[in-house]
């Protein structure tokens, strides 16, 4: 009975602490980024609206797939740390103006930017762009917006 009983906890304790292990490993879920509330952004004394800002992976994952692009659409997709963010453009109806930025608190500058990236519509061919550098924002907005407010890496961009 005895043997029975240590068999019986052996079974249900071994997996248990694997599975505590593994959330220990692997951190808490991520649900969100930081409390971002900004509406507007301010590029070389040009301030513009933000039309979406992505906190979680949802969000994140989604970007502005499927979604009207005009002159004034922009995103910004804030993450929880500083890191190497591909992006691709799957389902995007737009060329658009990719700007990755290291910040802190509500000021960054540019570590890394493409301009004029076309939408793809097969997934297989998509192309992935990633920094050089880390980044904990990026900034997304309608192909030319970089070149018409002359954003380059280094470029100080400010968030309200």
């Amino acid at each position: 009975m005895n043997r029975l009983r240590l068999a019986l906890a052996t079974a249900l304790i071994i997996p248990l602490v694997i599975i505590a292990a593994y959330v220990v490993v692997s951190g808490p879920a991520e649900t969100s980024s930081v409390n971002v509330h900004y509406t507007r952004f301010v590029v070389n004394g040009k301030s513009f609206a933000l039309t979406f800002i992505a906190t979680n992976q949802t969000e994140r994952e989604k970007g502005l797939m499927k979604t009207r692009i005009t002159n004034t659409t922009t995103e910004l997709f804030v993450f929880p740390t500083a890191d190497y963010y591909p992006f691709w453009m799957y389902t995007v109806n737009s060329s658009l103006d990719i700007i990755w930025l290291n910040t802190t608190g509500n000021v960054g500058s540019v570590v890394y930017l493409v301009k004029n990236v076309p939408g793809c519509s097969v997934a297989i061919l998509c192309t992935n762009y990633q920094p050089t550098a880390k980044a904990n924002m990026v900034l997304e907005a309608k192909g030319g917006f970089a070149d018409a407010n002359s954003v380059v890496v280094g470029t100080r961009i400010s968030f309200e």
